[in-house]
């Protein structure tokens, strides 16, 4: 692939399809970008090839499965050196779903999902706050995720 490939407008539409619906033919994206499934095809496999598109995933409702709580965790590191062991062994945390570096407060903040309260304080006591450099977590629980989605490449990048 040409390292000189530029993302244009039909990359993006193509991206926005797909972004509100992954398992959309490539023949209806197609249709509605006015190119041939071949064309999209390309175009595909050239974003996966620079890293622009990265797999694609499955929207999992996980209170629907028994995961009613939602926690977001504010971790503080004893020191900043401590970032890359701690955040290695809270990759290995079935119920950690994200896990991002921080400015503020916070050294570290992850979300986790838990069956109910007396999960996520096992969770909390037994595998988070007994991580070599970890000082101190602060737990904020959600009540309700009103928005979840992509960002709308077809509207931000006009």
């Amino acid at each position: 692939m040409s390292k000189n490939y530029e993302i244009d407008s039909i990359d993006l539409k193509i991206l926005a399809l797909l972004s509100e619906d992954a398992k959309i033919p490539y023949t209806e994206i197609a249709k509605k970008v006015f190119v041939s499934g071949g064309t999209v095809h390309v175009r595909m496999r050239k974003l996966e090839e620079m890293g622009v598109v990265q797999g694609a995933t499955l929207k999992i409702d996980y209170g629907k499965l028994g995961f009613d709580i939602t926690a977001f965790l504010g971790i503080f590191l004893q020191k900043s050196s401590f970032y890359d062991d701690v955040a290695a062994k809270l990759e290995k945390i079935p119920e950690v779903v994200s896990l991002n570096y921080t400015t503020g407060p916070y050294s570290m903040f992850v979300r986790i999902y838990c069956r109910d309260t007396n999960h996520l304080r096992q969770v909390l006591h037994d595998k988070i706050q007994t991580i070599d450099g970890v000082e101190r977590t602060e737990s904020i629980i959600s009540l309700e995720e009103r928005v979840q989605r992509t960002i709308q490449l077809d509207q931000l990048l006009q």
